[in-house]
């Protein structure tokens, strides 16, 4: 995959940190050693001691947070310890949802192999409030505001709600076909209808967090293109 270069990326920038638009299939650290281009290689590329102060799943995209050098590093991660560093994203959720302002609180365990299960007996505390944004036929527009940060919370959370996010397949959710959508769809001979979205539908939509002791910051992350075409296409055939 081509990737923008790292200054399209930027959302935010002053002396100590960056704000990105991470695109989706970028991963955020090295997965493997050696392995393919990630987020902290290109930033590297653009300031030497950039280092990544949390992580989105590969697929996701939006807003990220990279220190320029070790005391910014030490601050953000600090507020993120102390769960001050506030988060929302956006997700398409399978069916219709009545969300307001939702609280679930149930424990998360990593079983390993890049999937979480709910325990809560082994499992780590995970927090994670909801909010219904825009309804359609079948799917929900739905804010999530994690307070915790365990891997995959907020796509468990909503499954546990049987509100999986659209294209989740780990997670029960289904892929989005504009022929479920629009009347006599018709694909050509030989074609196979891929999905409206190659992912889960997961954009991290905001970051709010200091910049100084004195000065909040919020920084807003633009839907990519694929997250954009299938808000576009429910708007048009789902309502």
């Amino acid at each position: 995959m081509k990737f923008p270069k790292f200054q399209d990326l930027i959302l935010f920038e002053n002396q100590d940190l960056i704000v990105v638009n991470k695109p989706p299939f970028l991963s955020s650290l090295d997965e493997r050693e050696g392995g393919e281009i990630n987020l902290l290689r290109l930033a590297r590329q653009y300031w030497e001691d950039a280092q990544i102060c949390h992580r989105l799943d590969k697929e996701t995209s939006g807003a990220l947070i990279i220190a320029k050098n070790p005391e910014a590093y030490r601050s953000v991660s600090i507020q993120f310890e102390k769960r001050q560093v506030k988060k929302v994203y956006h997700a398409v959720i399978d069916g219709t949802h009545v969300f307001e302002n939702l609280f679930i609180d149930l424990p998360i365990l990593n079983i390993g192999k890049g999937t979480v299960t709910i325990s809560r007996q082994e499992g780590k505390r995970a927090e994670t409030w909801f909010n219904s944004i825009k309804y359609f036929k079948h799917y929900t527009l739905a804010e999530c505001k994690p307070v915790t940060g365990r891997m995959h919370q907020i796509r468990i959370h909503l499954a546990t709600q049987r509100a999986s996010i659209a294209g989740d397949e780990t997670y029960k959710g289904k892929p989005v076909f504009l022929s479920a959508l629009k009347r006599n769809y018709r694909l050509g001979k030989e074609q196979e209808e891929l999905p409206i979205m190659k992912r889960f539908a997961l954009h991290a939509y905001e970051v709010t967090f200091k910049i100084n002791p004195d000065e909040e910051i919020t920084v807003h992350a633009p839907y990519p293109k694929d997250f954009d075409t299938l808000l576009k296409l429910l708007e048009k055939f789902d309502l």
